[in-house]
């Protein structure tokens, strides 16, 4: 997934950071609003870590993500 493919998918992908990273709240999850910049800087103040360690996690989870989009299109071809 790319910066853009994740604003696209907002609404179907908040679940996913919600459940990688619980410390987020809703009104967090609300001013993110599919914008990767706001992903890490969020999760580096609540979790208190440094922005290259949540820049590492955030591109960590959105390549997880294309992975398991692509292997999903993958089944469903065969």
């Amino acid at each position: 997934m790319n910066a853009d493919r994740l604003q696209g998918n907002w609404k179907q992908t908040k679940g996913s950071v919600k459940e990688r990273w619980g410390k987020l709240t809703d009104d967090d999850i609300d001013v993110i609003n599919g914008q990767r910049d706001q992903l890490i800087g969020r999760i580096q103040e609540r979790y208190g870590i440094a922005k290259d360690e949540a820049q590492t996690q955030v591109d960590r989870w959105m390549k997880s993500d294309l992975d398991t989009e692509r292997e999903t299109q993958r089944r469903k071809a065969s």
